[in-house]
């Protein structure tokens, strides 16, 4: 899928692996985009849950795809970062969505802002089912703000590719917060831009790794903190923010427990934050409160205060759309 077009060339890589269910949506995604110059590649692992089928299906349409044994996501990712062309790069995971012109939105950014290493925009929480039932709202961070564990969703960044090469692509080692750390490292080479736009959907059901395997993403938030601490690029700028960052890192494993339906060690993850440094924990606030509920079986609450929130404070509906069919 790629265009003569003069204008700027982008890469998008999917990675995969045994996800049937969502990838032909994903994908639809791309293809329906309005922007011309897109080089689209999947990266499938070997799944053998008729994933291949797909990929050969829209085969013609694809710069390149493969499926193959690899070393998990990090490493899919990387395969794509070393095959793209593009003076832009978008990583979009096989079970979620960009929004129509989300692409053309992105790369105006990044045109009208040449000295960002990436831009990013706000993101939809949808169900198995499309069923959007949050709305991640970020806002104009810098790499203090990351290194506070403000998290920024992966499907709503696009970065520029010389800036990506310099960080290194992706840590293999990481699993969970393999993208946080990549922003993490750019943002020491450049800065970053906020749209204020919603962009794409990310979604959350029960194989999802932000709920299958909740625990780990606190781990490794654990991780980056000793890894920031050893990081000389850091030396200076760590100091003055380190119970910032490392309550910041509380929060995220609070909010992944909670997520993993894990109230009780939430709870004491926020709690452990909120010791350290209060200002990081009360935004969520909320949260802590949902955690207190759920451990009495009351976790129906927090979808309904979610939809309630979106309802009253979202300009405009963001409902993911329709895939236009290609049949």
């Amino acid at each position: 899928m790629m265009s003569n077009s003069a204008q700027p060339l982008i890469s998008i890589i999917t990675p995969s692996y045994n996800q049937a269910r969502y990838l032909e949506r994903t994908m639809l995604s791309v293809f329906n985009q309005d922007y011309p110059a897109i080089e689209y590649m999947v990266v499938d692992g070997g799944s053998t849950d008729g994933s291949v089928d797909l990929i050969r299906k829209y085969a013609a349409r694809l710069s390149w795809w493969v499926s193959e044994k690899d070393e998990g996501q990090a490493d899919a990712v990387n395969k794509g970062f070393q095959r793209a062309q593009g003076k832009y790069i978008g990583w979009l995971n096989s079970d979620d969505l960009y929004l129509k012109g989300t692409i053309s939105k992105a790369i105006q950014l990044l045109e009208q802002n040449a000295d960002v290493g990436f831009v990013f925009g706000d993101v939809q929480s949808i169900d198995a089912d499309d069923t959007f039932f949050n709305l991640m709202c970020y806002g104009d961070w810098n790499l203090m703000d990351l290194m506070k564990f403000k998290i920024i969703g992966q499907p709503g960044v696009f970065m520029r590719a010389d800036i990506l090469k310099q960080a290194g692509g992706l840590d293999c080692s990481y699993h969970y917060l393999l993208d946080h750390h990549l922003w993490l490292r750019m943002g020491l080479l450049a800065g970053m831009k906020y749209s204020g736009q919603v962009w794409s959907a990310a979604r959350y059901h029960a194989d999802a790794k932000n709920v299958a395997n909740a625990a780990s993403f606190g781990q490794e938030a654990y991780r980056l903190v000793q890894w920031m601490e050893k990081e000389p690029a850091f030396s200076t700028i760590l100091p003055p923010i380190h119970k910032q960052v490392s309550a910041g890192a509380d929060r995220i494993n609070a909010r992944y427990l909670l997520d993993g339906e894990q109230p009780r060690a939430a709870f004491v993850s926020y709690w452990r934050g909120l010791l350290k440094h209060p200002g990081s924990i009360m935004p969520e606030w909320h949260r802590m409160v949902f955690a207190l509920l759920s451990m009495i079986g009351l976790n129906g609450i927090k979808k309904v205060f979610y939809l309630l929130k979106y309802r009253f404070t979202s300009r405009q509906n963001h409902q993911p759309e329709e895939p236009v069919s290609h049949e």
